[in-house]
């Protein structure tokens, strides 16, 4: 089973990651495991203790963004996991890369585009491939 934390501030973000991906996103990777996560601390707790092999974290919550929360986890953690960040504005996309985040998809949550972002990161760490950074996929509203 796959780890995945959801981190956002709001419960409706979280909810409706949780909704888009449902808990077997494709057949050749095992069930995932959502956990949701509404403050930075949790986070960061669950990332030291090797808690987590995928982080979406949204660009936009409050008080601790997850552009900055990926940027340092990705600068503290030795074997950080994946971070795929939510962001609302296309120009968000060169914040995203000081991130260092691993894959960004927009808001409005497209079910499709999150699901394949989330695949493709979880099918990497589990062979054991690099991520290429940034993959970024943000649509304009």
């Amino acid at each position: 089973m796959s780890t995945v934390l959801v981190y956002a501030s709001k419960a409706d973000v979280r909810e409706r990651v949780l909704a888009a991906l449902g808990r077997r996103p494709a057949p050749d990777l095992d069930e995932l495991e959502l956990v949701e996560v509404s403050d930075a601390e949790t986070l960061i707790d669950a990332i030291d203790h090797s808690e987590a092999d995928l982080c979406i974290l949204d660009a936009e919550a409050t008080p601790s963004g997850g552009m900055g929360l990926a940027r340092q986890l990705k600068n503290e953690v030795a074997d950080c996991p994946p971070m795929l960040l939510l962001v609302a504005r296309r120009d968000d996309r060169w914040l995203a890369t000081w991130s260092q985040a691993d894959a960004v998809v927009g808001h409005p949550i497209d079910p499709g585009e999150l699901t394949d972002a989330v695949v493709g990161l979880l099918r990497a760490r589990a062979g054991g491939v690099a991520v290429r950074r940034p993959v970024v996929n943000v649509r304009h509203h």
